[in-house]
């Protein structure tokens, strides 16, 4: 295997996917800067609606 952060090979599994302790810090810190996102879909109002209409359902209230 090869580490994502630093493409060393490994095989130790002890912090994979990566090789070391500071490689997957060094993709924690990555993370938590920003560098690092999942996308965002953006919902029409109505799709919003039929959501929140559906939670209510399963909670038996009203949000």
């Amino acid at each position: 295997m090869k580490c994502p952060i630093c493409k060393k090979e490994f095989e130790d599994m002890k912090y994979r996917p990566f090789c070391s302790k500071r490689c997957a810090d060094i993709d924690l810190g990555n993370w938590f800067s920003g560098k690092y996102s999942v996308p965002l879909e953006e919902m029409e109002d109505a799709e919003w609606e039929e959501l929140n209409d559906e939670l209510n359902k399963q909670e038996g209230g009203d949000c």
